[in-house]
């Protein structure tokens, strides 16, 4: 019995080692396994972190790239904020300047408003004022017409006398329009008068003296001084041409009387031709 128990032990310890010699092996196989893996695993693992050492260098110089980018960006919007800035203040100036140039074009309208108000009323005023010019220029020219009428009419009334010298004739007037009519003719200066019975009154550059006057039968009687001459002219009648010579070159003078008063006092007129002496005024002290 003993002996069938260390028969099976002795067994057993022959089959042990052989048990631990497959354990080992197949230990050993695990572990070579288990480096083959792990080397493997180390491989794919260091690939991957060089890939994402690769990916974050990229990414790195992306991001350097966009950070340059972003700073250009910067300056640019920088610059064209400063020059929007510029361009805002520039065209709030313009606006400005519109504005008042606006305001002032609105004033200048207004002022041209008024001033064309004015200047209508100033025409409106011209051509009135024309208007009444022109009727006054009518009203004018028909009293020039009319005048010219009556003149040629008075002037066809004159009268023609002959003078108490040499029987001249020469034209007379009658009345003041008559005298008027031969001043205007221009021929000869004419001198009115009005002569005091007994009184030297200078007329023109002679002096009469009338010596008497009948105002029932219109006679009067006067004298002429010229030249240190006497001439006396004896019961003449109104509108009488009395005729005489006077100056160095003796040149035709008349008196014509056209009214005798019964206060003893003639009134008449003396014609004196062109280019004889201007009556010399002598100041009274």
């Amino acid at each position: 019995m003993t002996e069938e128990i260390d028969q099976e032990t002795e067994e057993r310890y022959q089959e042990t080692p052989r048990t631990y010699s497959g354990a080992l092996l197949a230990a050993i196989a695990v572990a070579i396994l288990l480096g083959l893996g792990g080397m493997i695993w180390c491989y794919t693992l260091s690939g991957q972190v060089a890939a994402q050492q690769r990916a974050q260098a990229d990414a790195a110089a992306q991001n350097t790239k966009l950070v340059a980018a972003q700073q250009d960006t910067d300056a640019r919007l920088s610059v064209a904020t400063a020059a929007l800035g510029m361009t805002q203040k520039q065209m709030d100036t313009r606006s400005a300047a519109l504005q008042n140039r606006e305001v002032r074009g609105e004033k200048t309208t207004a002022l041209l408003a008024t001033e064309q108000k004015q200047t209508a009323g100033q025409v409106a005023e011209v051509s009135s004022a024309v208007t009444d010019v022109k009727t006054d220029v009518g009203g004018v020219k028909t009293d020039v017409a009319k005048t010219k009428t009556d003149l040629a009419e008075t002037n066809n009334q004159l009268t023609s006398m002959k003078g108490d010298l040499n029987g001249h004739s020469t034209l007379i007037a009658r009345n003041g329009a008559e005298l008027e009519i031969l001043k205007h003719k221009g021929d000869r200066n004419y001198y009115q008068f009005t002569l005091v019975k007994g009184v030297k009154q200078p007329v023109g550059t002679v002096s009469l003296v009338l010596n008497r006057a009948d105002s029932k039968k219109s006679k009067y009687t006067l004298t002429v001084f010229s030249d240190d001459k006497q001439y006396q002219k004896r019961d003449k009648s109104l509108n009488e041409p009395l005729q005489f010579y006077s100056g160095k070159a003796p040149m035709l003078f008349e008196i014509v009387v056209n009214d005798v008063t019964a206060k003893n006092t003639v009134t008449g007129y003396l014609s004196a031709p062109k280019g004889s002496p201007e009556p010399t005024v002598i100041a009274q002290r």
